[in-house]
């Protein structure tokens, strides 16, 4: 929506939707989800801009903050009915972590690509998306041809190793590499393991005072072999291409730190799962997920598109729920 104004309330920016039924609190920060004695959600307390606690009560309340903050949140929001946090009878708040595998391949080229005047990325091969029993391990994924590299960047990042750090010969190298090159950059599964974790830190906390988060993770061996896997069918592509020279990026354990997945998952039962079809709560009839940390699976990486329509579909529900009076 465009807003139709901007008010502004003790440095807090408030923005108000043209219908007036949707307000926007900027750098407001949550710190907790109230229940009442039946269990449902009241609201939240948050922190504004200038660290004072305020309440927002509400009939629904929708928490929308992916896979690392919703899982905190949620275990923050402690209470004698949610001792363990909440919507967590099941045990599985901030479990199932996962990221979206990825490895790449770089290969300069002897005519002119300037790839930095172009899109960023581009899905260029979905031939070897769905997981193959053939390859002896599951996981698939897509490769996209990209370039994320400024010249800044790509001064620290984008050359070989071998290559001059200092001199005459790195402007060199940096003038004919930056202008040259291409990356081929897989986006690959990441398996639901019990034990990658997200838990809280109370040793660490941030400066509002809530409990910092400890990321615990560990690939599972098919995720590995799934990053060589297409590492080397890269490789083959980028030579294929006619490249003058391919160099990789060592295949890591635990080396993705994106798309945070999983830690709320959606399912039927609400002993192995926190939400269920609708992103409601099982355990809170009034409380919604609407982001990827309900992903009981990663997909193939790149999940904004499928969170959208997921949210668009919860929405539909949360609706009709209202109408229905069940929240």
């Amino acid at each position: 929506m465009v807003p139709e104004a901007v008010h502004k309330v003790s440095r807090e920016v408030l923005i108000s939707s043209p219908t007036g039924r949707c307000e926007v609190r900027t750098e407001s920060t949550v710190i907790r989800v109230e229940t009442n004695a039946k269990g449902r959600a009241t609201g939240v307390v948050y922190k504004d801009k200038d660290g004072r606690e305020r309440r927002q009560s509400a009939r629904a309340v929708i928490v929308a903050a992916n896979g690392a903050e919703t899982a905190r949140l949620l275990l923050m929001s402690t209470s004698p009915a949610f001792p363990h946090g909440l919507a967590n009878s099941s045990g599985n708040v901030g479990r199932y972590l996962m990221f979206n595998g990825y490895s790449t391949t770089t290969g300069r080229f002897e005519h002119p690509l300037n790839e930095y005047k172009g899109a960023v990325a581009s899905r260029k091969v979905l031939d070897f998306y769905d997981a193959d029993p053939k390859r002896g391990f599951y996981g698939g994924g897509g490769i996209d041809a990209r370039f994320p590299y400024g010249p800044i960047a790509f001064a620290f990042t984008g050359l070989p190793d071998d290559v001059p750090t200092w001199g005459i010969e790195y402007k060199r190298a940096l003038r004919e590499y930056y202008t040259h090159s291409v990356r081929f950059m897989s986006h690959l599964t990441s398996l639901p393991l019990a034990g990658n974790t997200l838990t809280l830190d109370s040793d660490h906390p941030d400066r509002w005072g809530r409990p910092g988060f400890c990321l615990t993770y560990q690939d599972h061996p098919d995720d590995m072999s799934t990053k060589q896997w297409f590492r080397d069918r890269m490789q083959e592509m980028m030579e294929a291409a006619g490249a003058a020279r391919v160099w990789n990026q060592p295949v890591l354990p635990a080396d993705g730190g994106v798309h945070l997945l999983g830690t709320a998952r959606m399912g039927n039962d609400p002993r192995d799962s926190v939400i269920d079809r609708y992103h409601r709560a099982h355990d809170v009839s009034n409380l919604f997920i609407c982001d990827g940390s309900s992903f009981v699976t990663s997909g193939r990486g790149q999940p904004t598109m499928t969170i959208q329509a997921l949210a668009f579909r919860a929405a539909d529900h949360i609706t009709r729920f209202a109408r229905s009076h069940e929240i």
